[in-house]
């Protein structure tokens, strides 16, 4: 009877939610999430609970107030990070996601109230995941861009040699460079042609935040201005290099820890191979006397 009476409460919740939703007019979850993917830079789908957290997100950011310079700021790094969200979104996203799992408590409390806690926990630690997330994408895309740098400062310094023409020589760079560097070079040859150059240059270094690129910024700006520029690159591409091979030593430093943890692993198990062939011969002896 209880079975019966659940599996009637069940149906009848079911056939309210989908007659509400045809009266709301509201869209099924897999057009939403093929028009959520549909304007993501990356080409991963969007899990169906992203979805819904979105949603929420998008209903509950007209209730979010910033402050102008901190709402700037927020636009330009979730720009960078090739996030397609408002500030206010990114902000109720970044509270809507710990706020579900903070609802976990209601079953831990009747069930068992010790996990509740851990639960408390949980929505602290994926509060801060979430709000850090931006600033994580941008240092990743900084880095993999940073590491094209090199490369493209020896090869302005080649082109400078045959032609002055800032625009065509991103545009024949485009066609060697990563897909995040491409992204970007898209969208500076794009503005450089809608406007002035020097402000699309400007604007192109304040998307990426950094140093390296600003040196690279400034040494195009001065060859727009009339200035040579060959001896300017030649000494940033020797000083690129040198970065790159402080970058490189950096990445192959860290992996002698890892190395020495598979090392250690395979040490136990040469070792375990001898206590277990001791033993063996331990108890045959044994059962040999006996």
């Amino acid at each position: 009877m209880t079975f019966i009476l659940f599996f009637f409460g069940a149906a009848v919740a079911a056939g309210l939610f989908f007659i509400t939703a045809d009266l709301l007019k509201l869209p099924r979850l897999s057009t939403e999430k093929a028009l959520l993917s549909a304007g993501k830079r990356e080409k991963k789908q969007i899990k169906s609970i992203d979805t819904l957290f979105l949603d929420w997100a998008i209903k509950l950011s007209k209730y979010i107030c910033m402050d102008e310079y901190k709402r700037h700021q927020l636009e330009r790094t979730l720009a960078a990070a090739g996030m397609d969200m408002t500030p206010e979104v990114y902000t109720a996203y970044t509270m809507i996601k710990p706020g579900a799992v903070l609802l976990g408590i209601i079953p831990c409390l009747l069930i068992l109230p010790l996990l509740s806690p851990v639960m408390v926990l949980l929505a602290i630690l994926l509060y801060f995941k979430e709000s850090r997330k931006a600033d994580e994408k941008l240092a990743a895309r900084r880095d993999k861009i940073e590491a094209e740098l090199p490369r493209f400062v020896a090869t302005i310094e080649q082109e400078l040699g045959a032609s002055r023409d800032i625009v065509t020589i991103l545009e024949n760079y485009k066609r060697h460079a990563g897909p995040d560097f491409t992204a970007e070079l898209d969208v500076l040859t794009a503005d450089m042609r809608s406007s002035s150059y020097e402000a699309a240059l400007i604007r192109f270094e304040g998307r990426i935040g950094s140093p390296m690129l600003s040196d690279i910024v400034r040494g195009l700006i001065s060859v727009l201005r009339g200035d040579d520029g060959r001896i300017y690159f030649q000494m940033l591409s020797h000083d690129m290099k040198q970065l790159e091979l402080q970058r490189l030593k950096a990445q192959a430093a860290k992996i002698p820890p890892k190395i020495r943890v598979f090392s250690f692993i395979m040490l136990v198990c040469f070792m375990l191979i001898y206590i277990v062939v001791i033993v063996l011969q331990i108890l045959t002896s044994l059962g040999g006397l006996f």
